[in-house]
């Protein structure tokens, strides 16, 4: 019979092994979850970067065809029914005139103060701080629309400020106003008979001198989603400035500015 301390020392000793290979098994584990993790990030990542780079191709190159959702609508835009934006450049009386892409002036740290966009079917869309405010003097606006829609037939403004539920659109042909309605803490233009467009889309359009604390917070909600909803309006009207096709991003168009008092 062995003595009892060789017998424990062996029983140690086995003990120690078993627990040594719990311990590698442990460890072997771990080290394979923790590349299988390092694989699936790698995966993640050239997926990701192949995405990307296919966004940025099909606008980038003309023939792919992919909405500019990653602009931000304009605050005030026109929407001109024509095919030659010079026609609508020198309509407007544009100064400091030079070619300009889309994606230039709107990418730019400082837009320019006027662009007329490439024509997108049938449409030119022209934007920038230039153009009049409804809220600042919707006379003014009134009076640089129709002298406008005279002289190139159709045309349409679209205006928001998101930030105080500020907005405003109207439609006129051959200097004809056919719908308008302008709204800055209260109704400043509502002319013509609400369209077919605004009916669906719940567009909220208040008289004159009509009681605005009345309606409370919904009212105040309604005004929110009127100026929401502009940017669909424009869209059912004629053009959504967020959602052209990515050749007409790289295509030239005008920069420039108007003079101040040249609005009518």
């Amino acid at each position: 019979m062995a003595p009892a301390p060789c017998i424990a020392a062996a029983s140690a000793l086995f003990a120690d092994a078993s627990l040594s290979r719990n311990d590698g098994l442990v460890v072997a584990l771990l080290i394979s979850f923790l590349i299988t993790i390092l694989i699936c990030v790698a995966i993640l990542r050239t997926v990701a970067r192949r995405e990307l780079a296919r966004r940025a191709a099909s606008v980038r190159f003309p023939g792919c065809h992919a909405p500019a959702t990653f602009f931000e609508a304009p605050s005030r835009w026109l929407a001109v029914r024509a095919a030659n934006p010079r026609v609508v450049q020198e309509a407007l009386g544009v100064q400091h005139a030079r070619d300009c892409s889309w994606s230039d002036a709107l990418g730019a740290p400082f837009e320019p103060r006027l662009f007329i966009a490439p024509p997108v079917n049938g449409w030119v869309l022209v934007m920038g701080c230039d153009l009049p405010d409804p809220a600042d003097d919707v006379d003014e606006c009134f009076k640089f629309l129709a002298g406008l829609s005279h002289k190139l037939g159709e045309v349409q403004f679209f205006s928001r400020n998101r930030a105080v539920a500020h907005h405003g659109w109207a439609r006129l042909q051959e200097g004809r106003v056919v719908r308008a309605y302008a709204w800055a803490g209260e109704t400043l233009w509502n002319q013509g008979e609400l369209t077919e467009a605004e009916r669906y889309l719940k567009m909220r359009c208040l008289d004159y001198m009509q009681d605005v604390s009345a309606l409370g917070l919904a009212g105040r909600e309604l005004f929110a989603l009127n100026t929401e909803r502009v940017v669909r309006l424009a869209a059912a009207w004629s053009l959504d400035p967020t959602a052209v096709p990515g050749a007409v991003l790289e295509a030239k168009g005008i920069a420039g500015d108007l003079l101040h008092g040249r609005y009518h």
